[in-house]
Parts: structure tokens; C-alpha cells; sequence
């Protein structure tokens, strides 16, 4: 803690003091990811000077209680987030303010792939800080369109679904660039075009625009995770598509059901092999 009572990211396993010079791109990345209120966590993401030193080489030490969040909105179980009609107000509400809550996790999942690993390409720092500002862009987007509705990000339950995966893969790289970017967040490639139809024919023209942005960046996310998880299978001379079967059985990856965009995950860089392996349904699940 500093004299003022700020905390500033640790590194070599103990936290900076005032004294530590030159802050890092990865650095400013663990202080976003630990800002918990929205316009904290907004304000800190666009805060992240990108002029700075990535600081690969740093080991930064984990403050307890990532990911920072806000007190709302309350998290239950995926089952226990309603299932509400969109021909509603209310109903176009809880759709609006369930995808915020996707894109408030894809904020922290884009930082915490900054800071948490270390000896990395620069160029992988980069991708995922242009990854953040996109969703802190879809947040905006989604919270100031819900506030025209008469509601907040915080209104209404929401699941952890997203976070669960990043608490799994945290000590895997592989895993994590498999299983979130290539498996839950391109989930996303599949769901978007029918949530903006709906949204659509419910008479909800913005709403629909802001799912044509997000589906638009999200093919680009997903093809950075895409080429990064690629990159990574190279330098350990593992095959893409097969090693997929493996983490998802390792990492009780859930099962994928179509339908399935193909046009938007061919644009996000999945190659004919990988898609084939999808209509053929996920590996089976070790016993």
C-alpha cells in the first residue's frame, strides 16, 4: 500500500512500493482487472498507456480477489438466471443487462490474460489490450442502451459462467486460449446473429445495431486467440485440432451444439478440420 492507500501490482512475488520505477503494460492491466466498479474498471482500461513497456520478463504477485467487481449484479447459478421474452420491456432488459454481464467478464478475461502470463511476445500483450478496449466499448455500449429501458448493469442476477473457465485454465496458457476465446467466447460468433433478429422484429433497432458491432470485433477476438493458440501448439509441436479434444476433456470443456455460424468462425480463422470436428460433435468425456 502506498502512504495515500493505494495498492500498486507486485513484482518478483512482493508488491511495488512508490519507489518501483516505470510502470508496465501488464502492470496497469492487474490494476484494471482489479478495479471493481464499472466506471473504475472503464476508466482504468482506457488509463492503460500502450507506450509502456509490455514488462514480460516480470513475475507480478496475485492480489487476493480477482477479478475486481461490483457488489451487483448478484451471481447464481447459470440456471437460475430467467428466461424473459423480448416482445417486453422488462424481457428486453434482462437479455440487454445478461450480455453487459458477458462483456464486463470479457474485460477482466482480456486483462487477466495480460498480467497473469509472463515471457511472452510482446505482440500477445498488444492483441489482448486492444481485445479489453473493445469490450469496455460493448459494456458502454450495452449499459447506456439498457439505462434508455430504465435500467443499470447490477439490476438483475447473473451467472459466472465465463470466470469459471478462467479460474480452471489459470495455470495453462494452452488452456485458456482453447477453452475461452476458441470455445466460450466463440459461442458468441453462433448466438449473436439470432439475439440481434430477435432484438430486431421486437422492434429494438439499436439494440440489434449494437450486436452487429459486437459481432463484428468478436470475430476478431476470436481470431487472436485463434492465431495465439496456434502459435503456441507450434512451439510445442502439438497438433492444433487433436490437442483441443485433449484440454476439453481435461478441462470438462461444455459441450458445443449447433447451430453454428461457419461464416464467422471460417472469418475468426477456424480451418475446415476444426469446423468438420465441431459438426461431428466435442470428444467424448473421460470416464
Amino acid at each position: 500500500m502506498t502512504a495515500s492507500g493505494r495498492w500498486l501490482p507486485g513484482i518478483g512475488g512482493t508488491f511495488m512500493n512508490a519507489a518501483t520505477p516505470q510502470p508496465t503494460l501488464r502492470s496497469q492491466a492487474l490494476a484494471a482487472l482489479c478495479a471493481a466498479e464499472w466506471p473504475d474498471k472503464l476508466a482504468a482500461v482506457a488509463a492503460i498507456d500502450d507506450t509502456l513497456p509490455a514488462g514480460a520478463e516480470l513475475a507480478l504477485a496475485e492480489p487476493a480477489g480477482l477479478p475486481g467487481r461490483p457488489r451487483a449484479p448478484e451471481q447464481v447459478p447459470p440456471a437460475q438466471v430467467r428466461q424473459r421474452s423480448v416482445q417486453t420491456p422488462a424481457g428486453r432488459a434482462a437479455l440487454l443487462h445478461a450480455l453487459a454481464h458477458i462483456e464486463f467478464n470479457a474485460i477482466n478475461l482480456a486483462l487477466d490474460a495480460i498480467w497473469r502470463y509472463a515471457g511472452l511476445p510482446d505482440a500477445f500483450y498488444r492483441d489482448w489490450l486492444g481485445v479489453a478496449r473493445e469490450e469496455a466499448c460493448h459494456f458502454d455500449l450495452l449499459n447506456r442502451h439498457l439505462a434508455t429501458l430504465g435500467h443499470g448493469y447490477g439490476d438483475f442476477p447473473a451467472h459466472n459462467g465465463l470466470w469459471d473457465m478462467a479460474e480452471r485454465t489459470r495455470g495453462d496458457l494452452l488452456a485458456r486460449l482453447a477453452l475461452v476465446p476458441r470455445t466460450l467466447e466463440a459461442r458468441g460468433l453462433d448466438a449473436s446473429p439470432p439475439i440481434r433478429d430477435k432484438l430486431a422484429r421486437a422492434g429494438d433497432a439499436q439494440g440489434a445495431a449494437i450486436l452487429e458491432i459486437i459481432l463484428r470485433d468478436e470475430i476478431g477476438h476470436v481470431a487472436i486467440g485463434n492465431r495465439w493458440y496456434r502459435h503456441f501448439c507450434a512451439e510445442r509441436g502439438l497438433d492444433p485440432v487433436s490437442q483441443y479434444g485433449v484440454l476439453a476433456r481435461q478441462y470438462d470443456a461444455p459441450r458445443l451444439r449447433g447451430p453454428f455460424n461457419l461464416e464467422a468462425r471460417r472469418a475468426a480463422g477456424f480451418d475446415e478440420a476444426e469446423l468438420a470436428e465441431l459438426a461431428a460433435g466435442m470428444p467424448e468425456r473421460a470416464s
